[in-house]
This record gives C-alpha cells, sequence and structure tokens, in this order.
C-alpha cells in the first residue's frame, strides 16, 4: 500500500486524524496536493475521497482523542466500527448535505473549451473531480476556433465556455453576431502569452523594421489583438495598413509559421512553447512584459442561463473557483502540466505545458528563462479590465459612437458575483473594483476612459 491509499482513510489505525482533513499531512495545503495527486492518477477514487472527507469529520467528531480512536478500531474491527458509526451519524445524508447548496437545476453540462494553457482551471476541474464535488455531471467539448465557441453560445448548444475575455463583451453588444447577453463569471488566466517569430528574424527583434510582416492572432475581439496592436502602433506602425494581421486558430499557428505563411504570431501557449519545440520560432517577447497581470481568457456563459439556473451557475462558480486556488499555487503546477496534457485535453507534450506553467522555458535562441509568473490564474473580472478592453475596441474602429464604458463593463464583468462566491469559499479576495494598471510605460486609469483612447496618435477615433 502506497502513501496516496491512506489519504482520507478515517478507519486506518496507522493514519491520525489532525492537521488537515484527513490527518495525513502536515497541513491543508499539502493536503489538497496529495489529494489531486491521487484524483488525476486514479480518477475513478474521486467520489470514494470525497465520501471519505466527510466520515474522516464525523469520525474525529466521536473521537476526539487519537488513542480512543485507535483503541475502538482495534477491537472490534473496521466493518463492526464503521457499522457502529453509521447507526449513529447519517453519513450518507451529510456527504449529500455537504455537496448540495440549494438545489440544481441542471446537472448535465456542456462546457467548451479551445485546447490551450489558458483555460487550466476549467480544464483540470474535470480530470481532478472539481465538477463533480458540486454535483455536477460536466462534459468538455474542445473547439476548433473562437467563432465556433461564440456560435455554440449563441445557439445554446454550450451551457458554458471558455471564453477570449472580449468576447463576453463583443457578443453582449452585437459586434461581429447578433446580440446576445454574456457575463464573464472569473479570468482564467493573466499572462501566459507571447510574441513568437520565425527563426529567420531572430537578428530582426526591433519592431519598427517590421513593416510588411504577417502575423497571426486567434481572433479578432481578442487581448492577442489588442496587444499586438498596441505594441506595433508605439513602435510607429500602423497594424491596419503596414503589417497584416490573419486570423488563425492557436492549433495552427506553429505549423503556419514553419510553412513560412507567416512572419509570427501573438498567440496563446502552449503554441509559443511548442514552436521553440519544434525548432521553428523563437519567443521575442512575453505579453507580461508588455502588461504584466493582463486578463487573456474567461470563464462565462450567458445572461439567460444564469437567470434560468442560479443554484447551477453557483455550483459551476465554485468549481471554477476552487480549480484556480489550486492552479494559482506554483508547487501544483508540474502536476497540472501531467493532468492536462493527455489527447483528450490539450494533446501535447507534458514536457512543453510544463515550461509555461513552471515559469522555467527555453527561450529558441538558446536562452533557458526563469520567469515564474509567466502564467498565472488570478481569476479577478476587475471592471477596469473590461473598460480598457472596450477603449482598444474603440480605438481600433470596432466600436462606433460613444461608449457608456463603466455600464458595460458592469454589465458582463460579475465582479461583485466573484467577490460573494469567493468569501463564501473562505478565499480571500481584494477590494475595489477599478485597479489601475500599466501598459507599456502608460498608466490606465479605467475614470479616464475617453481621454485615455483620443491620447494615443495612432488610432481610428474620428
Amino acid at each position: 500500500m502506497n502513501e496516496d491509499d491512506n489519504i482520507c482513510r478515517p478507519y486506518s489505525t496507522v493514519s491520525r486524524l489532525g492537521g488537515c482533513a484527513c490527518g495525513q499531512h502536515a497541513s491543508n495545503a499539502e493536503h489538497d496536493a496529495a489529494s489531486a495527486a491521487a484524483m488525476a492518477s486514479r480518477a475513478s477514487d474521486i467520489e470514494v475521497m470525497s465520501r471519505d472527507f466527510i466520515e474522516a469529520a464525523a469520525v474525529r467528531a466521536l473521537f476526539p482523542e487519537e488513542r480512543t480512536r485507535r483503541n475502538f478500531l482495534r477491537a472490534v474491527g473496521q466493518r463492526t466500527a464503521m457499522a457502529a458509526i453509521a447507526s449513529v451519524l447519517p453519513l450518507a445524508s451529510l456527504q449529500a448535505m455537504a455537496q448540495e447548496k440549494g438545489k440544481l437545476e441542471k446537472t448535465d453540462l456542456k462546457i467548451g473549451f479551445i485546447p490551450i494553457t489558458c483555460a487550466t482551471p476549467l480544464i483540470m476541474a474535470h480530470p481532478l473531480g472539481f465538477y463533480r464535488k458540486q454535483g455536477l455531471n460536466v462534459e468538455l467539448n474542445k473547439t476548433a476556433g473562437w467563432a465556433l465557441v461564440r456560435d455554440k453560445m449563441i445557439n445554446k448548444e454550450y451551457d458554458a465556455s471558455h471564453f477570449l475575455s472580449p468576447m463576453p463583451l463583443a457578443i453582449s453588444m452585437g459586434l461581429g453576431s447578433n446580440a446576445t447577453p454574456m457575463n464573464v463569471a472569473t479570468i482564467q488566466n493573466v499572462n501566459g502569452q507571447a510574441i513568437t517569430l520565425s527563426l529567420k528574424h531572430k537578428d530582426n527583434r526591433d519592431p519598427k523594421n517590421w513593416k510588411g510582416f504577417k502575423f497571426a492572432i486567434p481572433f479578432e475581439y481578442s487581448m492577442h489583438n489588442f496587444l499586438l496592436r498596441y505594441y506595433l502602433a508605439e513602435a510607429g506602425l500602423n497594424p491596419d495598413t503596414d503589417v497584416q494581421l490573419r486570423v488563425v486558430p492557436p492549433a495552427e499557428m506553429v505549423a503556419n509559421l514553419r510553412a513560412g505563411n507567416i512572419d509570427g504570431f501573438l498567440g496563446p501557449d502552449p503554441f509559443n512553447q511548442r514552436a521553440v519545440y519544434d525548432e521553428v520560432g523563437f519567443i521575442h517577447l512575453l505579453t507580461k512584459d508588455l502588461w504584466n497581470g493582463h486578463p487573456c481568457c474567461a470563464f462565462g456563459t450567458s445572461t439567460e442561463f444564469i437567470q434560468k439556473n442560479p443554484n447551477t451557475f453557483a455550483a459551476l462558480y465554485r468549481a471554477v473557483l476552487n480549480s484556480a486556488a489550486m492552479a494559482r499555487d506554483p508547487k501544483n503546477r508540474e502536476l497540472i502540466a501531467k493532468v492536462i496534457a493527455p489527447t483528450q485535453y490539450l494533446n501535447q507534450p507534458e514536457a512543453v505545458i510544463a515550461q509555461v506553467l513552471t515559469g522555467k522555458f527555453a527561450d529558441g535562441l538558446g536562452n533557458i528563462k526563469t520567469v515564474p509568473d509567466r502564467a498565472d490564474f488570478d481569476p479577478m473580472p476587475w471592471d477596469s479590465m473590461a473598460v480598457w478592453i472596450l477603449t482598444q475596441m474603440k480605438r481600433w474602429g470596432y466600436i462606433k459612437g460613444e461608449v457608456n464604458y463603466k455600464q458595460i463593463a458592469d454589465k458582463v464583468f460579475l465582479l461583485t458575483d466573484a467577490k460573494k462566491t469567493m468569501k463564501e469559499l473562505g478565499m480571500k479576495y481584494p477590494e475595489g473594483a477599478s485597479p489601475k494598471f500599466r501598459i507599456m510605460g502608460k498608466e490606465f486609469d479605467a475614470s479616464k476612459a475617453a481621454e485615455y483612447v483620443k491620447s494615443f496618435p495612432i488610432n481610428k477615433v474620428s
């Protein structure tokens, strides 16, 4: 019997029920990591571990003295002990109560995702049992591209989805599709993107010399598009006339780089690292160097789904936030890389994903970099993030006419709900709604959005 076999075993005379929830670890954090590792390798044990967690709590309540519990078990045996305890404590009811916080309107859910590391919390919640723990039977649907994600959400083929952060704003406003109210429940990831160039450009690192370049982006309504445009414009290039921006699904970016169809891309991982792995490109810069802590992808659903299924949405919210909390801890990253690498999820070499998540990576130019926050998973859907995205939509002509930035941001980004759910889960969360950010050295204040848009010499604002 290995160490994992003792996780949450309340009827073991070897284990002790102190320190953490199951008594096998010095802290709850250590317990969570061990439990996650066990769940990752033995998905079928998830329900057993959840049940045993409840039983451990019950047994600890009956036998606060460790010596008494062990003597009792040795005297009567495990089976007799289990029967005796079950006769005085309704364990099945306790387990059900732990799972349910309001009757779920819908338990079978279809959730869309694009196979990129940005969706790590949403993806890992499936094999690690975070959805099941909330009473949800989730079917994760790998999707070919962002336009398809949008269409399936509008057509109600998906109940919720992995989104690019700007997408719910665009869909709610009817930009590029019929207007359908959508909401951002959490940000899935911050940072975690890069500008990757073909190896033939390794001696051409100054963006001022990139006139005529062809770049791939995953979608027009993406942080990739807006950050690349910002970077190019700061170098004096007009992204609409001096370069070509092509929408390419993330999974096809490396192949297009290899074929010479593009000079580079600002895209999601693991494809920046995969370009290095395949020796067809190098990482020019991480997007955290443009804006450290910038949002990228989000988890969200339609406003209608939330209204019709409030308890289900709350359960989904809890699952994703708990998953994000685990993903934020650097010590869990190697385990997570192993969990999300398989075919049904990212279908990428574990080594590639681990380089992204741990931040220790090869840059394609012969260097090994250590950037622990290359990718992070801060779930806060700040209003000011939404306002910045809207300013870029306005700047580049995606939005015409006057814009009530704050009103749209407050309506689409569910910051208040995120804080409420985090509080219920006992998680710490920062105060405020509109923190200021610094993008390439320039401060962004959401209360001065209109002035910010007009401050750029290269823009489409009339």
